[in-house]
């Protein structure tokens, strides 16, 4: 998802596009999360994952006939900007095998905040108004969601911590990772077709999970039915949802992502609730709508 992609009125048809493609992605995470929990580790997950969507957008590609063509600037980001990508993919779903699916989500939707940091590091760009405003709105509501006092668990801050720390962890090091490759995709390879930039991602995301894999010493494939179909789905979720992102939203008037897939988090605490039985306190809920309108509302805005 994209917080740098201009807002513009959305038809019916689109806005329940978008709604689809969010509800598949967080369905991807949940379906994540079964496919860990029998026994599949999260390396194998992304090559199955990235490489898999790379092969279907390059098959896109061909059909329509996309021109290639890579300036020497190009060449240069667009690598880093794939190994960046890899890294947040294998961050966030070792967030989605520690933490309930929803929250592991919340934490990485702090992204706008890091896209903005690295903005100002990396190009000196002072961070907009909104934005400034946004980030104490999106921490606040993210220390709800998250309980970080350990009130709504009865652990007390210390338990807490005990429990989410790793996977909170692991979900700001993927916001962070992505708000610089956000931020290299705006400024370096803005120019890039939309498909191609997306097929050397997920390519070179895959092999570095690869990597991943070989280091672990092979693939950890899943032991049971259920861990190969959460497997299945969630390649078949996040492939499916980047095609109808590259063929059906350009024919409705949408041109990249939009603010309203930011609604994932809120379809994956649902969807984790009735298939994982994850479920969190009302206080949390409370809190995971502050981030999500925060997001949502930054990514609406008017430029």
């Amino acid at each position: 998802m994209s917080a740098l992609a201009a807002p513009r009125a959305l038809s019916g048809a689109a806005f329940a596009t978008l709604l689809l493609i969010a509800l598949m992605m967080g369905g991807n995470h949940v379906a994540a999360r079964v496919a860990f929990n029998h026994g599949a580790d999260v390396a194998t997950a992304v090559v199955f994952r990235s490489g898999t969507t790379a092969v279907v957008i390059v098959a896109l590609l061909a059909w329509q006939q996309v021109p290639v063509h890579f300036t020497a600037r190009h060449r240069r980001f667009l690598p880093v900007i794939g190994l960046l990508i890899g890294v947040q993919s294998l961050f966030l779903y070792s967030s989605v095998a520690r933490l309930p699916v929803a929250l592991a989500l919340l934490a990485f939707n702090t992204y706008p905040i890091w896209t903005a940091v690295w903005a100002a590091a990396v190009y000196r760009q002072k961070p907009e108004r909104a934005m400034l405003i946004a980030m104490p709105v999106i921490l606040f509501g993210l220390a709800l969601a998250l309980d970080v006092f350990g009130a709504a668990s009865g652990l007390g801050a210390a338990g807490q911590w005990s429990r989410i720390g790793a996977g909170v962890a692991f979900a700001l090091a993927a916001a962070a990772t992505f708000g610089l490759a956000l931020v290299l995709t705006q400024h370096e390879a803005g120019d890039v077709d939309g498909r191609v930039r997306t097929a050397t991602t997920m390519a070179m995301a895959a092999l570095v999970a690869l990597a991943g894999v070989g280091l672990q010493g092979g693939f950890q494939l899943p032991q049971a039915p259920a861990g190969w179909a959460g497997l299945a789905v969630l390649t078949f979720l996040y492939g499916t949802a980047f095609t109808i992102m590259f063929t059906v939203l350009p024919r409705l008037g949408v041109v990249g992502n939009s603010a309203i897939m930011n609604v994932e988090p809120v379809f994956a605490l649902v969807l984790g609730w009735l298939i994982l039985g994850q479920a969190i306190a009302p206080v949390q809920v409370a809190g995971a709508l502050v981030v999500v309108g925060a997001v949502m509302a930054l990514g609406m805005r008017k430029r």
